[in-house]
């Protein structure tokens, strides 16, 4: 199902939404008492969320930009999150007017937002998929309404693989991102931002601890685990590091100075 009135507008405000937790790490609105009662909580065990929650958004909007300044033309942004502007399809467009973007995410509160999603450039087109990241098929296939996948498409997933299991617990992580990664034309970009025990250990598996409490799985992984991820394809420049330091700009330069950031990033192109 694909346009603003392609999913059922009930939320459920009973439990937290981790598109809700991170619209609160970022000074969002669009969250409900449940979501900033956990924001709150990881952060106290945890003080690099809203960090976190900064540098990925930075990360993707230099990535979709490294993107479009390749020739890319095509993007689909798997779970999208709550707008926060920049939008990538604003990011997109403002390097190539013409570019075409695709949203997908499960949450109905981004559904309330598709109005402002779907505004893009004259030039270009913007669309809304309402589906979760585990219906590969589904997302693909509306996808397709808008976007030639015989032609390169940039795939984001930012901060959404640490939400998804490895193969033993469900979801398989890693296949789900080769299924997507099958469907791609030569020249398309991988853009993925991870979460990692690696850099502060103990802190973000309180984080973890605290996130499946409230329903919600969190799979920290390591550099080993997150390089999977790209297996075939190229890496860009600089490869898999943290995510403040992916080609950063003076903003980002100037957070590395509040300290880390566990978070790992990198964007490859498909041979």
């Amino acid at each position: 199902m694909t346009g603003p009135d392609a999913a059922p507008a009930r939320i459920d405000t009973s439990r937290p939404h981790p598109a809700r937790v991170y619209d609160w790490w970022l000074g969002g609105k669009d969250n409900y008492p449940v979501d900033e009662e956990l924001a709150r909580r990881i952060l106290a065990v945890d003080d690099t969320a809203v960090r976190g929650a900064r540098a990925n958004r930075r990360f993707m909007q230099r990535a979709v930009r490294a993107a479009a300044e390749a020739g890319v033309r095509q993007f689909l942004d798997i779970g999208t999150g709550i707008p926060t502007e920049p939008n990538l399809h604003q990011v997109a467009q403002g390097v190539a007017p013409e570019s075409r973007v695709v949203y997908a995410d499960n949450d109905p509160i981004v559904l309330r937002h598709a109005e402002a999603l779907l505004t893009g450039s004259a030039q270009g087109s913007t669309d809304y998929v309402h589906a979760d990241v585990r219906e590969p098929g589904t997302i693909l296939d509306l996808a397709a309404r808008s976007l030639d996948f015989s032609r390169p498409v940039a795939l984001s997933l930012v901060a959404l693989t640490h939400y998804l299991s490895d193969a033993a617990d469900g979801d398989d992580v890693h296949g789900l991102l080769k299924r997507y990664v099958d469907a791609l034309a030569p020249g398309s970009h991988l853009i993925v931002s991870q979460v990692t025990p690696d850099l502060n250990p103990e802190a973000v598996g309180r984080a973890a601890e605290l996130f499946a409490r409230n329903g919600t799985p969190f799979h920290p992984r390591s550099l080993t685990e997150f390089a999977r991820f790209f297996a075939g394809l190229r890496l860009l420049g600089p490869g898999i590091i943290p995510v403040t330091g992916w080609r950063p700009e003076p903003v980002d330069v100037a957070a590395q100075a509040e300290g880390i950031v566990p978070v790992y990033a990198g964007v490859a192109v498909k041979p």
